[in-house]
């Protein structure tokens, strides 16, 4: 059930900033509220998760894959740019996520 927390955490963390991008640094309320909503929910469900999940490896798998998800939705919605660097640096950021999990930090 740790996991589904951490999950839970990283969708609603991708949820709130993807809403922060769309409220134009507080400017749109609209969108700044449900992201200040979804960060609160986002961080409930982290802390669960941190009840049996190491906090290192909780943090570099929350951070690690809400990177990866955003840097897509910024590709895809938001028109932002992916270089072939970027694309490298982000497959390593998700290396060490996964070498995380096979070296037994959970």
């Amino acid at each position: 059930m740790n996991w589904v927390y951490l999950g839970a955490a990283i969708l609603f963390e991708v949820g709130g900033t993807t809403m922060l991008k769309l409220s134009n640094g507080f400017a749109r309320l609209q969108w700044a509220i449900p992201a200040l909503a979804l960060y609160a929910v986002s961080f409930f469900a982290l802390s669960l998760a941190l009840r049996r999940i190491a906090i290192g490896v909780a943090y570099a798998i929350w951070s690690g894959i809400g990177i990866v998800l955003l840097a897509g939705i910024g590709a895809v919605y938001f028109q932002e740019t992916l270089s072939w660097e970027k694309l490298f640096f982000i497959a390593l950021i998700l290396v060490g996520v996964v070498g995380l999990n096979l070296a037994g930090g959970h």
